[in-house]
């Protein structure tokens, strides 16, 4: 009988347009030192994007809380060389975390500019998606710099609905993806 290569679940290898290899699979706690040395791949503006203002470096802090998800409440997905954890360089972030007391969760996603426009985005958010129905989720929602005009329109590609920011924060958008039917 003959065995078949299955990958591990959450695991899938990608391979972008321009041909670089990648890995996607859970973040890992041996994953705290690459993530933090990948960091400086970050544009500013991606990480402005992502984290609402300037941030020069990840802290010790951050990597621990994000390298350690909650497998209840949280997934946090990397895309990464395919090289053993703590070695490969991670090219991308994807998590998600439900909000206590509701049946929503919250995403966000961070690609290298490297990696940018490669489809690499898409797939983490579809495996995000998966993840949230998979829990039963009545929402998946992210919030969303408005000058970040290639996220806006991959979520609303997905079916993400804008609706209006409940923080009325300036400069954000909330896009929103209706799971329940």
């Amino acid at each position: 009988m003959a065995t078949r290569n299955r990958m591990p679940p959450w695991h899938e290898n990608f391979k972008a347009p321009s041909g670089r290899e990648l890995l996607i699979r859970p973040i890992r706690p041996e994953d705290g030192a690459p993530l933090q040395g990948a960091f400086a791949l970050f544009g500013p503006e991606e990480v402005r994007d992502k984290f609402l203002q300037s941030v020069e470096s990840l802290s010790d802090e951050t990597a621990q809380r994000l390298t350690h998800p909650n497998p209840k409440t949280e997934i946090a997905l990397v895309a990464a060389e395919p090289l053993p954890p703590g070695e490969a360089v991670v090219g991308a972030v994807a998590r998600a975390s439900i909000i206590p007391g509701t049946r929503d969760a919250e995403y966000a996603i961070l690609v290298s500019r490297f990696l940018a426009g490669q489809g690499l985005g898409r797939q983490l958010m579809r495996k995000l998606v998966k993840w949230a129905r998979g829990k039963y989720l009545d929402r998946l929602y992210g919030d969303i710099a408005q000058e970040n005009e290639p996220m806006l329109q991959l979520a609303a590609s997905l079916g993400f609905k804008q609706v209006p920011h409940p923080a009325a924060a300036p400069g954000l958008v909330r896009m929103v993806l209706e799971l329940a039917n």
